[in-house]
Formats: C-alpha cells, sequence, structure tokens
C-alpha cells in the first residue's frame, strides 16, 4: 500500500514511542545525527529502504507494518495496553523487548497467512458471559466453559498432554517466554497479530500447564481486552478466579477425577446401597435392595493417590488436592492432612522417576512453539514462490535460526 511521507512519519514516531526509545538511542543505532531522526519523524527528510530496515529490527516490527492500513478505529497499540496492564513504570525490563519480539513474531505469522490465502487468525469462540460479582459466580463460569470447551473439542475426560499444542490447533499463538517470576502468563488481542498468549518459561512444568489453560480461558472470556497480565498482585481479581477456576477444571475434568479414582477404588462411599427395579412389583411397591461396606479405611485418600493423580492430568500435588476439596471428594480435615503430607507425595513420585513431569525445567528453547508455526508457513510462502530468498534470511533472523540451514530446507522442497 503507497502511503504519503508524513503518514510514515508519524507510524515511525509512533513505533519509537511505544518501544521506549528515545531519539537519540535511535539516531546512535543508525549512526545518524539526531537531527536525522527528528526530520524524519517530521516528515521532512525521507527514509531509505536501508534505514527503514534497521528501523524495523529496532522496534519490533515488519517493514510492512509501517505501510499497512490502520487498525480499526479506537484500538489500543498492543505493547502500550500490555504495558498499562503489567503496570510498568522506569526503565525497560528484559522481558518487554522477548515480548516485542514475540509480537513480531506473530505479525510475520499474520503476514504470511495472508499471503497463503488462510483463514483469518480468529481464534476459538467467544464465551459471552457478564463479568462476574461474585467469588461463586466467578467460580461457576469457569467451570461451566471448561465443561463445555471440553464437550466441544472432543476431550471426553482424558489428560491434556501439551496444552500449547492444544492452543495452537486453536488459531491462537502459543509459547514460553522470559518473564518475570511474578508474572505466571499474559494474553494479547489485536487486529495486528490475532491472539497470543505467553506463559513463563521458567516455571515448572506442571505450573505452566496450568497457565497455558489459565491464559486459554482468557482467550475464551475476555477477548474485549487488548492486553489480559496474570500477576500475582491480581490473583484475587474476579477475572483471574474465574481463569483458575477454568484451569482446574479443564485439566481435571470432574468425570475424569471420578474415573481415576474408581479405577484405584478410592473415593466411593462407606457403604453402598443398591435398589433392583422389578417391574412385576410395581402395585404393591415391594424391593429387591442388597447392601455392601467397603472396608475400613479402604476408601480413604492417601498422598500417594493424590500425586498419581497429578501426574495423570499434569498438574501439581496442590492443584490435584485443591480439586479434589472443589468436588466435596476430600472434606476440610483430609484436606489439611493431605496437604501438609505434600513433600511425601512428591518423594513417592521421585522414586517412580516421574516427579521431573511436574516439577521440572523444560530444556527446550522457550519460543520453540511459535517458531516451529511461522517457519512451517514461512517455507510453505517459498515454496509456493510467495516470498523470495531475502525475506527467508530476514525471517531466520527473527525467529533464531540459521540462515544457511533455513535456506536449505527451503531449496530441498
Amino acid at each position: 500500500m503507497s502511503i504519503d511521507q508524513q503518514t510514515l512519519a508519524a507510524r515511525l514516531k509512533e513505533a519509537r514511542a511505544n518501544s521506549h526509545l528515545t531519539q537519540d538511542q535511535v539516531a546512535q543505532s543508525l549512526a545518524l545525527p539526531r537531527t536525522a531522526v527528528v526530520q524524519i519523524e517530521a516528515g521532512n527528510r525521507s527514509v531509505s529502504t536501508l534505514e527503514l530496515a534497521k528501523l524495523s529490527e529496532l522496534y519490533g516490527r515488519p517493514i510492512a507494518s509501517f505501510f499497512n492500513a490502520a487498525p480499526p478505529v479506537g484500538e489500543e497499540d498492543v505493547l502500550v495496553a500490555l504495558f498499562r496492564a503489567a503496570d510498568v513504570v522506569g526503565e525497560e525490563q528484559p522481558w518487554q523487548s522477548e515480548v516485542s519480539r514475540y509480537l513480531t513474531i506473530c505479525r510475520s505469522g499474520v503476514e504470511l497467512e495472508d499471503l497463503l490465502d488462510r483463514p483469518p487468525h480468529v481464534g476459538p469462540p467467544t464465551y459471552d458471559l457478564p463479568q462476574p460479582r461474585r467469588t461463586m459466580e466467578a467460580v461457576d463460569q469457569g467451570n461451566y466453559v471448561a465443561e463445555q470447551e471440553r464437550r466441544r473439542l472432543g476431550l471426553g475426560h482424558n489428560p491434556i498432554h501439551d496444552m500449547s499444542d492444544l492452543i495452537n490447533s486453536q488459531n491462537v499463538w502459543a509459547s514460553g517466554a522470559k518473564l518475570p517470576d511474578q508474572m505466571s502468563g499474559l494474553f494479547l488481542r489485536h487486529s495486528s497479530i490475532g491472539l497470543c498468549i505467553l506463559v513463563n518459561f521458567d516455571h515448572p512444568r506442571a505450573r505452566k500447564r496450568f497457565s497455558y489453560a489459565h491464559e486459554y480461558a482468557h482467550a475464551l472470556l475476555d477477548r474485549h481486552h487488548t492486553a489480559t497480565v496474570s500477576l500475582e498482585g491480581n490473583r484475587s481479581d474476579l477475572g483471574e478466579v474465574r481463569a483458575n477456576a477454568f484451569a482446574a477444571a479443564f485439566l481435571l475434568p470432574r468425570t475424569g477425577v471420578w474415573a481415576f479414582l474408581q479405577a484405584r477404588f478410592k473415593g466411593g462411599p462407606s457403604l453402598i446401597d443398591q435398589t433392583v427395579y422389578d417391574p412385576a412389583t410395581e402395585q404393591n411397591a415391594e424391593q429387591v435392595r442388597a447392601h455392601r461396606r467397603a472396608a475400613p479405611r479402604s476408601q480413604a485418600l492417601t498422598y500417594e493417590d493424590v500425586a498419581a493423580l497429578a501426574h495423570h492430568f499434569g498438574v501439581s500435588y496442590q492443584a490435584a488436592l485443591f480439586r479434589l476439596k472443589s468436588l466435596a471428594i476430600v472434606n476440610e480435615e483430609e484436606f489439611t492432612i493431605l496437604r501438609e503430607k505434600e513433600q511425601s507425595g512428591k518423594e513417592f513420585l521421585q522414586m517412580l522417576q516421574l516427579l521431573e513431569d511436574l516439577d521440572g525445567q523444560d530444556k527446550r528453547t522457550p519460543d520453540r512453539e511459535i517458531v516451529s508455526q511461522v517457519l512451517h508457513l514461512a517455507l510453505e510462502a517459498y515454496r509456493r514462490e510467495e516470498i523470495s530468498k531475502g525475506k527467508l534470511r530476514d525471517l531466520s533472523s527473527l525467529l533464531g535460526v540459521p540462515a544457511k540451514s533455513l535456506l536449505n530446507l527451503a531449496d530441498a522442497m
């Protein structure tokens, strides 16, 4: 799209401001005097292709974004919305630059999808529920949407082994990222990137799985926000309570928990009373009844049961225990006892060499999920001659993959 010099100047100025860079910093990066940057942003000086390429890299935006049509009226810049939601003040932190890079990857992915004539990156359906006014309402909404979404996806009551893959399959960019420890994840929605979920890569595996489900709840329920950030300081917000309730019910479905316990002959009543229907006795209301009493203490849950349940569904010991309490499978006294035995549960999993599945750190690169998606799009676009080798080389730099290896793979297609 062709735009005038004044419009380009305004967009370059806006991009610099959103990147929290001064004109002096930009001038140093471009090896230009500050007055040149002033003149560019005033629309009094043209900008070369090489300068645009450097500015694109500096601001974490594809060059095309400076020339594309304007976003919908009233749509806030995604980084501005994110930093406000995260209550960012003062100097720029490393995580902000990393998130900017992820947004650039998402934009590149959206552009590639457009070149390939793919459907818009709109994501899963929106559940248009009113904002909860009470904690119980938030919990009920989270449980309800979790059950509806499991039904829509045909998950039954089975464990979800890879939440990021599931989210990606719903047209939501999803990946790990280096975030502050107090930030478990974030959800972003913007016309330039579609929907994007990032979770704290440095958190243990079980917590990351829960965070993915939590942020997925925001994608389903809070899409009217440009940015939603999950912080330790806002965990009592009703929107966060609802997302936590969703995550627990989505990862540990009610029927799945009961099926798991029944397979272990646990969690049932101490006395089972069965009445058999006989149509011949309808008139006189006679009944055939049978009773069975469970062996003493056979139905009581132990730390081993909680640990096994946690591993089966890929959540933490605490998440599994809280879910058992919310389903009224354990009472307050049992909950307290089992919570105090968490370390024994972990030692049990460690003995079986299973604890690493929950408490271990991921050894892969944080961005592997989103990079793999965009790489697929890039190779497909090159195969169909929608992009050049030069563009493929530029993408290799953005995605952090060796350009030579990517070009070799492209030529082999």
